[in-house]
């Protein structure tokens, strides 16, 4: 399953972004070894205290499997005030129809499973509960920083990223700016590569007294 927390949510989901901020430290800190701003176990930096999106995917047992970020291009985002190195001769557009998306991770067992291609379903999931986002928000492309690694992920699953500017060493990583595509059809290409049925993005309804 995956939820939709918006900023008016952030107290009622807090244990889970408790919960996503540990698996942003056991995947950028632990295993990619970034440099990224750390205490006790938990990941954070100065986008999270922007009022962002955040998607998270909870596997069968209930715990969080994968998380994504998501601001507005209108704001500060990433791209623009961290990695602007990415952008070569381009600027990144500031346009309500385009959002940045940010700390796309995953921690899956092993057992997880797999679709087409050897990539995860929750990969999938992910993806299609990003554009799901978009299209009801009106978006017409996701602007993101990734690194090389994911662009062949994105390609793979048939959502290819459309760069802005040339990879370019980051840290420990090859890093690389681009859109992705935000529409009915990448919606159905990503559903039909991942086997998913349906929609996948769930977002909670509260009660009166929320």
């Amino acid at each position: 399953m995956m939820q939709l927390i918006t900023p008016d949510l952030y107290g009622e989901f807090a244990s889970e972004l408790k919960e996503m901020h540990g698996l942003r430290y056991r995947v950028f800190k632990e295993r990619l070894d970034w440099e990224v701003q750390t205490e006790d176990e938990i990941e954070t930096d100065a986008f999270d205290g922007f009022k962002p999106v955040y998607l998270l995917l909870k596997g069968s047992d209930w715990r969080i499997r994968g998380c994504v970020r998501l601001l507005p291009s209108t704001g500060p985002t990433m791209l623009r005030d961290t990695f602007p190195v990415l952008l070569g001769a381009d600027i990144v557009p500031s346009t309500a129809d385009i959002w940045e998306s940010s700390r796309f991770a995953l921690d899956l067992p092993p057992s997880a499973p797999k679709a087409p291609g050897g990539l995860a379903q929750a990969t999938y999931e992910l993806f299609a509960g990003m554009i799901e986002f978009g299209l009801a928000n009106d978006l017409t492309r996701i602007v993101t920083a990734t690194d090389t690694r994911m662009e062949r992920i994105l390609r793979l699953a048939t959502w290819p990223l459309s760069r802005i500017g040339q990879p370019m060493p980051v840290g420990k990583t090859e890093a690389v700016a681009g859109f992705l595509e935000i529409s009915h059809a990448s919606l159905l290409r990503i559903r039909s590569r991942g086997r998913l049925s349906g929609p996948v993005l769930w977002q909670p309804v509260l009660g009166p007294s929320a």
